[in-house]
C-alpha cells in the first residue's frame, strides 16, 4: 500500500517533525502520585480537593468550619443543604467538596438517564483541570473519603481524559501546564487493579478522540491500516490484516469499493484478531471509517462538509477498543474490522442510480452517495459474520445519521439490535459507563420505503426515520446473527465535564469497554 503524504499547504501548521497520527499518547494516571499529599510551603498555593463517598453533610459541614473563611461559612453551609459542589478560596488555598446527591426517588423510573457514582465524579473531576490552569497551582491534594471503587475509577479516568490536549500530544508537551496531583484516600488505600483499569481504560478514550482530532490531511484508510500495523505489531495475541483495493474486488465488495473509488487514497479493510484464552466463539465488532465526507457527488453544504474528518469515529472507537482487549489481557476471543474509505469526487466516483452488488450478492441501487457508511459497514460486517471462526454476536459503530441526533442529541447513541438481550446489556453497560445510548426500534414497515424496480434495494430513503431505515439496511447483511448496531456522532461541540475541550469524544469506548467487563 503507498505511503500517503500531507498536503503541502497544511505542513506548516503543525509541527513538521511529528505525524499527528502516529504521536503516543502519554497516561497521567502514571504521573500522578497515589497514596501521598503535598505539604504546602508558606508561599505556595495549594489546591484541596475532597470527594465524599456519599453526600454526608456532616462531613461538609465539618470541612467549610475548618477552611472556610468565618465570613462565608453560613452562605457554604447553606448550600451543603442542596449542592454537590461546594467551592471557595481558605488560608492555604482553594478548595472543592463534591458530594453526589442521592437519586433514589428517580432512579427507577422508566424512560429516566441518571448519572451512575463513576460516571459523575469522571465529569465532575475532569472539568477541574481548567480550575487548577486559572489559579495557577503547581500542586493539588485530592482526598477520597469514603469512597466506592466505582468512584475511585471515575476520579482517575477524569483525571487523564481531561488532561488530553491534542495540541499538546503533537508537539510534545503533553500535560507540561498541570500541576501536580496528589490523592490520597483515608482509611484504606486506591487498589492497584483500579489504578490499572483507569489507565487502560482513559487510554482507549484518548486514543478514539486522538484519531477522530487528527485531520484529514493526514489520516486516510492507507495511513490508518499502517498504525493499526504499528500499533498491534508487538502486542500479545494479535494479528492484523488489511484487505486492499484488489482484496476487496475479489471478496465482491462492490459497495465498499465503490465508496472509495472516488478517492486518490484507496479505500481498504482492516481485521484486527484477537486470539483469547478460552475457546468460546469469538465477539465482532464493526466501525464505519469514513475518513472524510464529502457526500459524494450529492455534496454536503460547506457547514455540513466541516467536520466530516469526524466520519471515521466508529472505527476509531473499535481500534480503541481493541487496544484495551489486548492491554488488559481478556480471557475471550475477538475480531475487529475497520471498514475504511474516502468519500470524495473524482470521475470513478459512484452515482446516483448506480447499482452495486454487495459481498452477500445482494443488489444496491444508489439514491443518495451521502449515504455511504452503510455500504462500507454492510460488506464489512458481512466478512464478520461468514468468518470461520464464526462470532456468537457482532456489534457495530457509526456516525451514521445526522437523524439520530435530531432525536437523542449528541449524548446520547441511538441502540438498533435484533436482540433484546444484547441490547439490554449494551444500554445498562452505557448506563453505568455514563456513556450512554437509548434504544431505538427496528420497524419493518419502513423497508418498504426502500423498495426499487431496479435493484433489491436502495441505500437510502428521503423523508422521516433515516435513523430508522439505515438500521434496516444494516440488519440485511448480518445474516439473522444477533446483532447490534450504535449509530454514533463521536465529537464534543464544546467542552464539557472530562472532554475540557471541543473535539473528538470517544463515544461508545467505555460503553463497550464495560459491556467486555462482563463478558
Amino acid at each position: 500500500m503507498a505511503k500517503s503524504k500531507p498536503s503541502k499547504g497544511t505542513e506548516k501548521s503543525l509541527k513538521s517533525s511529528i505525524n499527528p497520527l502516529m504521536c503516543e499518547i502519554p497516561s497521567f494516571v502514571d504521573k500522578l502520585k497515589i497514596g501521598t499529599e503535598h505539604k504546602k510551603n508558606k508561599d505556595q498555593q495549594l489546591g484541596a480537593i475532597y470527594i465524599l463517598g456519599s453526600a454526608d453533610k456532616v462531613k461538609s459541614l465539618k470541612l467549610i468550619s475548618e477552611f472556610a473563611p468565618a465570613w462565608q461559612q453560613e452562605t457554604l453551609k447553606a448550600q451543603a443543604e442542596k449542592k454537590e459542589v461546594i467551592h471557595f478560596v481558605g488560608d492555604a488555598g482553594p478548595v472543592w467538596i463534591l458530594a453526589q446527591k442521592s437519586k433514589k426517588d428517580k432512579a427507577n423510573h422508566e424512560g429516566r438517564i441518571e448519572e451512575s457514582k463513576y460516571a459523575w465524579c469522571r465529569d465532575q473531576v475532569g472539568s477541574f483541570l481548567a480550575f487548577f490552569k486559572a489559579y495557577q497551582l503547581n500542586h493539588v491534594n485530592f482526598q477520597l473519603e469514603k469512597t466506592t471503587q466505582d468512584q475511585d475509577l471515575g476520579v482517575l479516568v477524569g483525571l487523564d481524559m481531561g488532561a488530553y490536549n491534542y495540541r499538546q500530544v503533537i508537539e510534545e508537551k503533553a500535560h507540561s501546564d498541570l500541576p501536580q496531583i496528589f490523592i490520597k484516600k483515608s482509611g484504606g488505600v486506591v487498589a492497584k487493579n483500579i489504578i490499572d483499569r483507569a489507565r487502560s481504560t482513559a487510554k482507549a478514550v484518548n486514543i478514539a478522540r486522538h484519531m477522530v482530532n487528527v485531520p484529514p490531511n493526514y489520516l486516510n484508510p492507507t495511513t490508518v491500516a499502517e498504525l493499526a500495523m504499528k500499533t498491534f505489531k508487538a502486542m500479545k495475541n494479535v494479528s492484523v490484516e488489511v484487505w486492499d483495493m484488489a482484496r476487496l474486488q475479489k471478496e465482491g465488495m462492490g459497495l465498499h469499493v465503490g465508496v472509495g473509488h472516488g478517492s486518490e487514497n484507496p479505500p481498504c479493510l482492516v481485521h484486527i484478531r484477537y486470539n483469547g484464552k478460552t475457546k468460546k466463539a469469538p465477539l465482532a465488532f464493526v466501525g464505519k471509517g469514513v475518513t472524510f465526507d464529502t457526500g459524494g457527488l450529492d455534496i454536503k453544504p460547506s457547514s455540513g462538509m466541516r467536520l466530516m474528518k469526524k466520519d471515521m469515529g466508529g472505527s476509531a472507537a473499535i481500534f480503541a477498543l481493541a487496544h484495551w482487549v489486548a492491554e488488559s489481557g481478556h480471557s475471550r476471543p475477538m475480531d475487529f474490522y475497520l471498514a475504511l474509505a474516502e468519500n470524495s469526487i473524482d470521475s470513478k466516483s459512484m452515482r446516483p442510480s448506480d447499482v452495486l452488488t454487495a459481498r452477500n450478492g445482494m443488489k444496491v441501487e444508489i439514491h443518495n452517495t451521502d449515504a455511504e457508511g452503510r455500504l462500507v459497514l454492510a460488506d464489512a460486517l458481512d466478512v464478520a459474520v461468514t468468518s470461520k471462526q464464526v462470532p456468537e454476536l457482532v456489534i457495530n459503530v457509526a456516525t451514521l445519521t445526522g437523524a439520530i441526533k435530531v432525536a437523542l442529541g449528541a449524548d446520547l447513541a441511538g441502540l438498533f439490535s435484533n436482540d433484546d438481550k444484547l441490547a439490554e446489556a449494551l444500554n445498562r453497560a452505557g448506563q453505568r459507563a455514563g456513556d450512554y445510548s437509548w434504544k431505538m426500534p427496528l420497524f419493518p414497515k419502513y423497508t418498504g420505503n426502500m423498495s426499487t424496480p431496479f435493484a433489491d434495494i436502495v441505500n437510502a430513503v428521503d423523508g422521516f426515520g433515516g435513523a430508522i431505515t439505515a438500521a434496516l439496511f444494516l440488519e440485511k447483511f448480518v445474516r439473522g446473527k444477533s446483532w447490534a448496531h450504535l449509530d454514533i456522532y463521536a465529537w464534543s461541540d464544546k467542552a464539557g465535564g472530562a472532554l475540557t475541550f471541543s473535539g473528538g469524544s470517544g463515544q461508545s469506548v467505555q460503553a463497550l469497554i464495560e459491556f467486555l467487563e462482563s463478558k
